[in-house]
């Protein structure tokens, strides 16, 4: 039987509520105790999000199809500047509400999870002032006008290598899943532009950036969640990058740096099993760790097959990890934002995963349906 499978418990354990249920609707003569036993469910706060591209009327029109009603938007930004105005984010705001759509969450024009070496704006992370003074200075821009126009939260990364894969895989039907084998990785160069970065050093640039943003985010109440490297390496690193936010211990430390309510994580489950020697197993202890501390503030909710150093990206049914108990396990800490697909899988007839992305929304929103009605 798969793992998945309603055991015998479970099944008695949902016949004995729905009878429970029955008895208090049908018998008048129920007891307040009764009552109180059937509709003590703890409430699901999360939501069904999205974070594709581009902010279009067309393309909210298909997230409104799945039942997507809060998304990370992306406005459009004039004059290549690093931060949206007022008026620009405003107007993303007023497009999704007209498809009854939130935005909820955007990113900034950089802080992404490409390479430096593509990076027009990399000096956070290659520490190079004053170009890194003047990135944050945009960043906290784009904060108070966040503010402004009401939207909570902001998502970005701090890389220097950036996303890394090796290859695409085989996989259900005609899709194939993205894959990631250290052992089998060759970077055509020994270091990116940035040089040999000791963890410290990764450190004290990191800590540069979070001591002049997030007392801004502070000051304003919006949320900066920041995605981890993508995916954990060993020790040693990868082209001379030791990916300090690419570990657990790292992510612990990372939050621990500025002691706020809006500093936290853009929690990409992925990203987290790939950090893992046995994500079926440890995956949910550290939901726990951080939700319960309340850091996540976004969760890319995909799964794996594999572990650390060697994996490939399935569908969310398919991986290492159960995501009906993931589900409970963020009910349990009372995560109240939103999970959204991430690195669906892609096929020649779907090459931009319009079609696995819909499977992903149809499979969310059932579990999350399903959370609701489990105490």
């Amino acid at each position: 039987m798969s793992r998945f499978s309603l055991n015998r418990r479970q099944f008695f354990s949902s016949a004995s509520a729905v009878a429970a249920t029955a008895a208090v609707t049908l018998n008048t003569a129920a007891s307040p105790a009764q009552v109180a036993k059937v509709g003590s469910h703890k409430p699901l706060l999360m939501k069904l999000g999205d974070q594709t591209a581009p902010t279009t009327t067309e393309h909210l029109l298909y997230l409104a199809r799945y039942s997507v009603k809060n998304i990370c938007g992306y406005p459009q930004i004039a004059d290549n500047r690093l931060y949206a105005t007022v008026d620009e984010l405003k107007q993303v705001v007023d497009l999704a509400a007209q498809c009854g759509i939130s935005v909820d969450m955007i990113a900034p024009p950089f802080l992404s999870s490409i390479s430096i070496d593509q990076d027009k704006h990399g000096a956070i992370m290659l520490g190079r002032s004053p170009e890194r003074d003047q990135e944050i200075e945009a960043l906290q821009t784009l904060i108070k006008n966040c503010a402004a126009a009401g939207i909570p939260a902001i998502k970005y990364n701090l890389v220097i290598v950036g996303d890394q894969r090796i290859a695409r895989t085989p996989g259900r039907g005609d899709t194939t899943y993205a894959t990631w084998k250290f052992s089998e990785a060759h970077p055509k160069a020994q270091y990116t532009r940035a040089g040999n970065v000791t963890a410290d050093e990764s450190w004290e640039r990191i800590t540069y950036f979070l001591d002049r943003v997030i007392p801004v985010a502070n000051k304003y109440k919006i949320r900066m969640a920041l995605h981890p490297d993508d995916p954990g390496m060993p020790p040693q690193g990868y082209m001379a990058d030791h990916r300090v936010l690419g570990s657990v211990d790292g992510l612990k430390r990372f939050i621990s740096i500025q002691e706020s309510p809006y500093h936290g994580l853009n929690f990409c489950q992925g990203a987290v099993c790939e950090m893992l020697a046995d994500p079926s197993s440890q995956m949910f202890d550290v939901i726990r760790y951080f939700g319960r501390r309340d850091k996540i503030f976004n969760v890319h909710f995909r799964n794996i097959r594999g572990h650390r150093d060697d994996f490939v990206e399935t569908y969310p049914d398919e991986g290492d990890v159960d995501f009906v108990k993931a589900i409970q396990v963020y009910k349990e800490v009372g995560y109240k934002y939103m999970l959204m697909p991430d690195h669906v899988p892609l096929a020649l007839t779907d090459p931009h995963g319009l079609q696995s992305f819909a499977f992903c929304y149809g499979y969310i929103r059932a579990l999350l349906q399903s959370a609701a009605e489990l105490s």
